[in-house]
């Protein structure tokens, strides 16, 4: 009699695993994907504003991508608690000479943090393959952008809860997808740690990832530098959470986590690395 484990072997090579971006296609499951974050903002609590300058944000994203990085995620806005949100036009007058300029630097695939349909349509016509859309949100119109460009959508939740409503969630808005004839290997999803969250919550999520996962869709975690980390690790500074976060990345990764979310790719993925050849051994 065939496992679960085998049998969820076979169901993800029959599917092949793969992530569709536009023209790029993701390859998921058998090796954890790296996003390598660049915050373009003058009040990121994770770097204080360190790549608000242009020049420097393509930099540190090529910088990222020589340490390992699978996809650049840039953000203009800060989501961080408390924050103070900016116009679709001032989100894409930051982004726009990052983004067009890392374009001509690399074929890795760029992922754009914003719920502004808006700047979506401009970043996908300007290079870029996913949109990370942090709103929580089934909005018509960013469904039907991401429909015509057949691009990558991060769908995140956004609502205080624990297992059960991060897994209805996901089930609701799969069935929202597939009702605007949107194929489903475009979607990923994420659970949203620290987006309304209580710490306890974040701490059940990550712990609990394989109770809520969606068959058939790559899962991410952004965790990385966050405040439950700093609870958890007993660390002020954001920078200093390294160790924090490798160990929240481990404890995913082991129960089904996908895609990493990380600022620092270069001492993490030794982390990341060791959690992956460690899952291998899991029966």
């Amino acid at each position: 009699m065939m496992r679960e484990q085998e049998r969820k072997f076979f169901r993800c090579w029959i599917n092949n695993m793969i992530w569709n971006c536009k023209d790029k296609k993701l390859e998921y499951g058998k090796k954890t994907l790296l996003m390598g974050i660049v915050n373009v903002t003058p009040d990121s609590f994770s770097d204080g504003g360190e790549y608000f300058d242009s020049e420097k944000a393509v930099n540190h994203a090529l910088a990222l991508i020589d340490e390992g990085a699978d996809i650049i995620d840039i953000g203009a806005q800060s989501t961080r608690p408390g924050y103070d949100e900016i116009s679709q036009e001032e989100e894409w007058k930051r982004l726009s000479p990052v983004l067009k300029i890392l374009r001509e630097k690399t074929e890795i695939p760029i992922s754009v943090d914003t719920y502004f349909p808006f700047v979506a349509k401009n970043a996908l016509l300007n290079g870029a393959d996913i949109i990370n859309d942090v709103s929580g949100i089934i909005n018509t119109e960013m469904a039907q952008l991401i429909k015509t460009t057949a691009a990558g959508w991060i769908i995140t939740n956004n609502g205080a809860g624990g297992v059960n409503e991060v897994y209805s969630f996901f089930k609701e808005a799969s069935e929202k997808i597939k009702d605007f004839g949107i194929n489903s290997n475009q979607i990923c999803f994420d659970m949203g740690i620290g987006f309304n969250k209580s710490y306890e919550q974040n701490l059940e999520l990550i712990a609990n990832i394989n109770k809520y996962k969606l068959e058939g869709y790559p899962l991410l975690l952004g965790v990385s530098r966050k405040r439950v980390i700093g609870k958890s690790s007993n660390q002020e500074n954001p920078i200093e959470r390294i160790y924090g976060n490798i160990a929240a990345d481990t404890v995913a990764i082991l129960n089904g986590a996908d895609i990493i979310r990380i600022h620092d790719i270069k001492n993490e993925k030794q982390g990341i690395k060791t959690a992956e050849e460690i899952k291998k051994w899991i029966k």
